[in-house]
């Protein structure tokens, strides 16, 4: 009759089979944030996909901004929104080749180029500074004269300008090297393998208009990685907190009667 009663109340938390509100809301935060993620994360790789195409650059003309075998990605844009200084991927048929064809856009309809004033290209009588050619390298091309660019076209060089086949090899040509805006499928805007990153802006042909705006790459990128860390962080939630949640049940001294 003096004994010790050992009958214990039920918790009023109505079982042991819930566990802490804590850890509820913690795992619809994870649920969410995995969601979320996927959300980005795909997203991104099919923003991607609608705005950039890849390319590999076959040969070394447009070293040393892109050099032969690297992988590019390129904007898809219309022909009517390129700008002086854009590297552009393009195809046409008089090039010999119907394989696409990259190379920089250094005059367009209206402009008159030529080469050289002090071993620089001149266009529109501006001596044009091009910090992307090769260190110490003159931009000078052998016997290049003055040409005017039709209107809707463009002329465009390879920034390895000793060895590269571009306007100055097609100046017998009918439309004089130049190339219409409508052959143009694209824009780089960046070399992607080896991972050099976005392509300088060409400041150098700014005093002639508006140069183009980069693309959406870096948000694009910027979707993928947030997107990828919500899901690596939601998931791991849950073997986490079950992880905590063991560790804080052995440290706690069981209930019994003396």
């Amino acid at each position: 009759m003096g004994g010790e009663s050992t009958t214990r109340t039920a918790p009023r938390s109505g079982g042991a089979g819930k566990g802490p509100v804590g850890s509820r809301t913690g795992e619809r935060l994870s649920g969410l944030a995995v969601a979320l993620g996927l959300v980005l994360f795909l997203g991104g790789f099919a923003w991607g996909a609608v705005v950039y195409r890849p390319y590999t650059v076959p040969t070394s003309s447009m070293a040393p901004t892109i050099d032969a075998g690297q992988r590019v990605l390129a904007q898809r844009v219309d022909g009517g929104e390129v700008r002086r200084g854009d590297v552009v991927v393009f195809t046409d048929r008089t090039w010999v080749t119907n394989a696409p064809v990259v190379k920089r856009v250094v005059a367009v309809g209206g402009d008159t180029v030529a080469c050289c004033t002090d071993g620089q290209l001149t266009v529109n009588g501006k001596k044009i500074d091009e910090p992307y050619l090769a260190k110490d390298s003159l931009a000078e091309i052998q016997n290049f004269p003055s040409v005017t660019v039709p209107k809707g076209r463009l002329f465009l060089l390879g920034d390895e300008r000793s060895g590269s086949l571009d306007s100055t090899a097609h100046l017998a040509d009918a439309a004089s090297g130049t190339v219409a805006r409508s052959a143009v499928s694209a824009r780089v805007d960046a070399v992607v393998w080896p991972m050099d990153g976005m392509l300088e802006r060409a400041e150098g042909f700014e005093e002639l208009g508006a140069l183009s705006s980069p693309g959406p790459l870096r948000t694009v990128v910027a979707l993928i990685v947030v997107g990828a860390v919500l899901v690596m962080g939601g998931g791991a939630y849950g073997p986490v907190a079950k992880r905590l949640g063991g560790r804080s049940r052995t440290g706690t001294e069981p209930a019994g009667g003396r």
